[in-house]
């Protein structure tokens, strides 16, 4: 079923934006903890039945270009699965499969916009084999590339010179003697003429010369996959002394800066996060620990009791901004072992971290990554802590059902997080959340929205909007996203939609159904103004954080005016009590800079107010 509309539509009708003090979920919730899965390949022996049933909604405010009764689209980070190309014309790619139970027919679905429309949704895949996780990009003057794993033989990698036509000309990249079926593989391509193709994969049975059962591998071609001049090379940094393992779908690349760059991020809870970065299209690379796994070698063959520790789930995403800096997002769960492996996860545990390079990295204490402000945590709401999940009632808690009872995707309650960056470094986060109130299905469980954030700057970040808030959206579990990392005036990206919180391959195992693959696109100005039933003069989003924060002498405070205001800036300490005022002034449209003094206060945390006549933005500082 084609469903699209004109976006304006959920301007209109359905896309809310919050701005409010933030609830937690209860620590009941918070600390119920189940067994790991480990990443799968394909599906199960799941014996399940479908009774065929029909969709109904009221508002269309996106595009479905393809379906699947094939749920599983990442096991954790997603691939680069849309590009738009400079013409307009935008390509997009998902797992697709219909014959359940074993999907036999399982492939790449595909479809395109030629500028003016989506093609007719795919009834077949793209390849002649059982194949799944495409990646798809740009490749030569106008053609496009695709990688995936096949059932057995190793990395599908299939392009064409002209985009949206002609036949895929294919090539199979095996793994080395051992392991020759590698999985779940990431393509992107640099060189004046997107010539040189650059994939990493993971390889998927244990060879004793690299010591992992899922060793992470690179490879690079200067002919679309012909030969390959550097191939299955396993780097030193991520191997066995470092990490017992590496997950499948725990790293992606990053869209690259110009034509010799070349970034890739890999970690999850088990293993560093690691941004792995090269100036010479690969040749060599450098080396960064994001965050350091207190206990990275407890996996695999040689399983250990740990204490419990908050860290990356596994979901992350990255992208250059116009400077050549590398901006980072991850998903964060909590993790333990109890002295067996893959070891345990907490689907209650949920936010969105946020790192670039100009910043400190995080440390191995357990409770560095900790989103709710334990001892030892590092991370600042709305600095480095940028997403989580939203109280809509208002009532100072986020009300769900038992966490033991929530949709299994072995992520966090919060993840999936996606990161776009325009041609004036604005960025804009886009992530999958628990939503509450919003719950039915076969398990009356509560369904996951995509939420977004935006930020001019990485400093202070923009009220929370739910994209998916509209009356179409009441029955949908939105999940999967992958961004086009390029934009025009608008940000494109894929998602899965689907009638029933949870997956039918693994996890849930629900009965198997219709999943369609959409894309939504959403302006840069209208995301970027916050869309709102009230404004005022004053807005969170046209306040700025605090910078430097936390810190310990002076610190400064940024107001964008639309028009001519009176302004002034208050202080006041944890109790409520005024601690300093400015003088009220008058301020023409723009600009405008507040200097905070810290340096005559204790530390702790303080909040400052910017306001203006009945209207105020209050944001939470840190004096050390």
């Amino acid at each position: 079923m084609k469903r699209c509309l004109l976006f304006i539509l959920a301007l209109s009708f359905g896309v809310f934006t919050y701005a409010q003090q933030r609830a937690v979920v209860s620590k009941v919730n918070r600390n119920v903890k189940f067994k790991k899965a480990e990443p799968i390949k394909d599906v199960g022996n799941s014996q399940s039945t479908y009774s065929p049933g029909t969709k109904s909604v009221s508002l269309l405010t996106d595009e479905d270009i393809g379906g699947t009764w094939y749920d599983l689209q990442t096991n954790a980070a997603s691939q680069n699965r849309i590009y738009l190309f400079d013409d307009g014309f935008i390509g997009a790619t998902w797992t697709m499969g219909l014959d359940a139970p074993g999907f036999a027919d399982r492939g790449t679905g595909y479809n395109f916009f030629d500028g003016d429309n989506w093609g007719p949704e795919p009834g077949e895949r793209i390849e002649d084999e059982k194949c799944g996780w495409p990646s798809y990009t740009k490749w030569g003057e106008n053609g496009e590339i695709i990688a995936n794993h096949t059932y057995f033989d190793g990395i599908w990698v299939g392009n064409r010179p002209e985009k949206g036509t002609g036949e895929w000309n294919v090539n199979i990249l095996g793994g080395p003697s051992g392991a020759v079926d590698l999985t779940w593989p990431r393509v992107i391509t640099t060189g004046l003429s997107n010539n040189i193709v650059h994939v990493i994969s993971c390889t998927w049975v244990t060879i004793p010369a690299l010591g992992q059962e899922n060793a992470l591998l690179y490879s690079r071609s200067q002919d679309g996959g012909n030969t390959w001049d550097i191939e299955n090379y396993d780097f030193e940094e991520l191997g066995p002394d470092y990490y017992e393992n590496v997950g499948g779908d725990i790293y992606e690349f990053a869209e690259p800066f110009d034509t010799d760059e070349v970034a890739f991020l890999v970690g999850g809870s088990w293993t560093d996060l690691v941004l792995m970065r090269s100036e010479d299209n690969g040749s060599t690379w450098t080396k960064t620990v994001i965050w350091e796994c207190p206990f990275p070698l407890v996996g695999g063959t040689n399983p250990q009791i740990t204490d419990a520790f908050y860290g990356p789930d596994g979901a992350h995403h990255l992208a250059y901004d116009q400077n050549g800096k590398i901006h980072v997002v991850f998903g964060i769960n909590r993790a333990v072992c109890d002295g067996s492996w893959p070891g345990s996860w907490f689907p209650g545990v949920g936010g969105i971290g946020y790192w670039n390079e100009d910043r400190p990295t995080f440390s191995a204490d357990t409770n560095a990554l900790s989103p709710y402000g334990d001892i030892g945590s590092e991370l600042v709401e709305d600095y480095s802590l940028i997403g989580w999940t939203q109280d809509l009632n208002g009532n100072d808690t986020i009300d769900v059902e038992d966490a033991s009872e929530l949709a299994a995707y072995y992520l966090g309650f919060s993840s999936m997080p996606q990161i776009v960056i325009d041609e004036t470094n604005h960025m804009f986060v886009v992530y999958s959340s628990i939503t509450e109130s919003y719950t039915g299905g076969l398990a009356n469980q509560t369904y996951r929205h995509l939420w977004c954030r935006t930020s001019p700057n990485g400093e202070w970040w923009s009220d929370f909007t739910d994209l998916n808030s509209d009356l179409a959206y009441v029955y949908d579990e939105c999940v999967f996203p992958s961004v086009a990392a390029n934009s025009d005036e608008n940000i494109y990206f894929t998602y899965q939609a689907d009638g029933e919180p949870g997956l039918h391959v693994r996890g849930d195992e629900d009965p198997p159904g219709d999943n369609y693959t959409r894309v939504m696109s959403v302006a840069w100005a209208d995301i970027i103004s916050g869309v709102k039933e009230n404004e005022t003069l004053i807005k969170n989003d046209n306040v700025s954080q605090n910078y430097p924060n936390p810190f310990n002498g002076k610190s400064k405070v940024y107001v964008m005016l639309e028009e001519a205001a009176t302004l002034n800036l208050e202080v006041h300490n944890i109790m409520g009590q005024l601690i300093y005022s400015t003088p009220e002034n008058k301020y023409n449209s723009g600009k405008v800079e507040f200097t905070i003094d810290g340096s005559q206060l204790e530390p702790g945390i303080y909040f400052y107010s910017i306001v203006s006549g009945t209207s105020s933005v209050t944001k939470k500082m840190i004096i050390e």
